[in-house]
């Protein structure tokens, strides 16, 4: 198949949220029948609900830095699936994509054909089994893998890996997760494996507990590694803990945490943190414009709302705000919107090209411009003043859209 046909089989398999089969079998089974491209190389295993995106790419920078050959896997991706995958700090290519999820597809075929599964792999199983295809093709030599939903049964949780980071739980996807903080921290501690160290970033208590009590190996807490010195502006930090310098060039107070946590990873891994200031991480707090100032983020829950929400108040508070909205049928519109829209001067709600986007004019907003694509919404953008400051939120498909009519 050629790399649009791949993509376009992929999306018809159904959204890769609301169409998940969870549970382990059918990756498993479908990997071994691909030569088990999953046992190659070692891997750093990332759960959480808020931030794991940033410390796996702030992970594999530093390990990068230091002249490991490496493998990222995340998701979901801004513009293009290829994103998702990258190799030496690149994404991989679309023929290299199409070709591995041929690879894949076939298999899948071949196993249905004879009773080996019980349905074709789900869009993110697709994935999933399609980066450990390439990252064994490209020999990497270290992997850091995000998960995609929960822990216990993601589709990455296949892989024995060297060490394993849960990053801030937090309330998201609970109709999957469960409807408590301990409930979803027993599914994200799922990824612990019998005798593997981990990392734990600082918890709210409740998670906090049940993280502990389901280590299976030593485990370190992130809060240990005291923090000091800490600077932090618009565009990102430097703090020290113990004897280490950190830059953390990402954008927030929610980013110290992160780079904490990636820099304990790194020195786990026996790699100096320096890497972490080479970190990019796009459509996280990202400035994609000075005149107006345009910064992008995907607060795609209440968590990343109030980080947010506390950017804007702590560096914008005498600036003019405006905000371009888009969110999910499933996300808490009602509480990020209440958060949120009362630090805007002007805000604007749409929608992405999403089957999943919440109507525009049903998202909470008196008052607000309605528009029904984001190419609408950037449009409005020409009639901001060059001082003016605008924040382009709410879902990571907003952003994606929205940066790929930005930054040429």
């Amino acid at each position: 198949m050629t790399y649009s046909e791949s993509v376009r089989f992929l999306y018809s398999l159904g959204n890769e949220i609301q169409t998940a089969k969870f549970g382990l079998d059918r990756i498993a089974h479908l990997l071994e029948a691909l030569g088990r491209p999953h046992r190659t190389g070692r891997f750093v295993h990332v759960a959480g609900t808020n931030g794991k995106g940033s410390t796996c790419a702030m992970i594999e920078a530093g390990l990068r830095a230091a002249g490991v050959r490496t493998g990222l896997y995340t998701s979901p991706h801004l513009i293009e699936p290829t994103e998702r995958i990258q190799v030496a700090g690149q994404p991989i290519s679309e023929t290299e994509f199409a070709e591995a999820f041929t690879d894949v597809h076939e298999t899948a075929e071949r196993m249905l054909q004879a009773g080996e599964l019980d349905l074709h792999p789900t869009y993110f199983e697709s994935v999933t089994a399609m980066a450990f295809l390439l990252f064994a093709h490209h020999h990497v030599d270290a992997i850091v893998l995000e998960v995609g939903m929960g822990g216990r049964l993601d589709a990455t949780n296949v892989v024995t890996p060297a060490l394993s980071v849960i990053t801030p739980v937090d309330f998201d996807h609970q109709f999957f997760l469960g409807d408590t903080l301990a409930k979803i921290a027993a599914e994200k501690a799922g990824i612990l494996k019998p005798g593997v160290p981990a990392i734990f970033a600082e918890q709210p208590a409740e998670a906090e507990t049940v993280l502990r009590a389901h280590a299976k190996g030593p485990y370190t807490l992130a809060r240990d590694w005291a923090i000091t010195d800490l600077s932090i502006d618009e565009r990102g930090s430097k703090f020290r803990m113990r004897d280490l310098e950190i830059v953390c060039p990402l954008a927030g107070q929610h980013q110290v945490e992160n780079a904490r946590t990636a820099a304990i990873a790194l020195h786990q891994l026996g790699v100096s943190p320096a890497g972490i200031a080479l970190t990019r991480w796009p459509g996280r707090l990202e400035q994609v414009s000075s005149e107006p100032e345009i910064i992008l983020d995907g607060a795609h829950n209440p968590a990343g709302t109030r980080a947010l929400a506390n950017y804007i108040r702590r560096f914008y508070s005498d600036r003019r705000i405006w905000i371009v909205y888009g969110v999910m049928r499933d996300k808490a519109a009602g509480e990020m919107a209440s958060l949120l829209f009362p630090l805007a001067n002007r805000v604007i709600v749409t929608a992405p090209a999403n089957s999943r986007a919440m109507p525009p004019e049903e998202i909470p907003a008196p008052g607000a411009t309605i528009t029904h694509t984001v190419g609408e919404a950037v449009k409005l953008l020409d009639e901001a003043a060059p001082d003016d400051v605008i924040f382009i939120t709410g879902s990571l498909f907003v952003v994606g859209e929205a940066r790929a009519l930005l930054v040429q």
